[in-house]
């Protein structure tokens, strides 16, 4: 594959995995869909995508998917569209970022492999920026959108270690966004007596979940075969960077000093971990985070 196809195609990718952000922030303080009817048409629209670009491929392979990265799916998505009630789209994004990383990095950690000093100074830079824009003030976050969007972040962390290595990546992630699909639409019918759905919202759920889910997935795994793990994981630095612009052009967010800074220590300190000098990636480095 050229590179500028290759280009193109880890471009679309990042942007969409932003986008997420974006079309959720836009569907939950714009519109009046409710986040648990967003999260179920997010999943069961990106389910259907998947299902039919499997279908297209030819005969599919063995399902290598389970019902616990499923679920884990589930929740991440599920306290995604909860955090974004109150946190603006680039605050919401870098809290998910992180907290995604950190998460993976402690598991390995838990394991009982090792960082080198370099990687070790990354993961307390990572953290303690965090930690800082977690921290009371005049503009820390709202602590009950943060913690969903960390708890969203261990959810994906936990979805993205359970699916990793479990044969072909698109199969994998079709048959968990079909798996997920159930429950989801079994907690609506739970809370059907408080879901709100209007057309407007309904498109944002449905662009997030065909588009920038499972069709951002699926162009993000086919740039991946060309990419060296290094330049995936530094790639992906740049979502949470998409999604602050975006947000400031589109819903005309401010970007706090304390933001910037606590976002630029976690970045840089994701950076030392994930990137070896040799320029391959460690161990240790994440998959995506959307």
């Amino acid at each position: 594959m050229k590179k500028i196809h290759v280009l193109s195609l880890t471009a679309l990718a990042l942007i969409a995995f932003a986008a997420n952000s974006i079309l959720a922030r836009l569907a939950l303080t714009e519109t009046g869909i409710d986040p648990i009817s967003f999260t179920t048409l997010r999943i069961v629209s990106g389910a259907v995508v998947l299902w039919l670009i499997v279908r297209a491929r030819g005969p599919a392979a063995e399902s290598s998917g389970g019902w616990l990265p499923a679920l884990a799916l589930l929740g991440y998505a599920l306290a995604f569209s909860l955090a974004y009630m109150s946190l603006t789209a680039a605050t919401g994004a870098l809290i998910l970022f992180g907290s995604v990383q950190i998460t993976m990095i402690g598991w390995t950690l838990a394991r009982g492999e090792t960082l080198s000093p370099r990687q070790w100074t990354g993961f307390v830079l990572a953290t303690g920026g965090l930690v800082w824009l977690l921290l009371p003030g005049l503009a820390a976050p709202p602590l009950l959108g943060a913690a969903l969007m960390i708890g969203a972040g261990i959810a994906w962390g936990a979805y993205t270690l359970l699916a990793k290595g479990t044969g072909d990546p698109v199969q994998t992630t079709a048959t968990n966004f079909i798996r997920a699909s159930l429950p989801a639409l079994l907690i609506s019918a739970v809370f059907l007596n408080r879901a709100h759905i209007d057309l407007h919202g309904a498109l944002l759920a449905i662009a997030s979940g065909a588009l920038a889910s499972g069709l951002g997935y699926v162009i993000w795994y086919a740039a991946l075969k060309h990419l060296q793990t290094s330049t995936a994981a530094v790639s992906q630095l740049s979502v949470p960077v998409i999604t602050a612009i975006v947000g400031v052009l589109l819903l005309a967010e401010p970007v706090t000093l304390r933001l910037a800074l606590s976002g630029l220590a976690i970045l840089c300190g994701i950076a030392l971990v994930t990137i070896q000098r040799s320029g391959r990636s460690s161990a240790h480095s994440a998959g995506r985070s959307s």
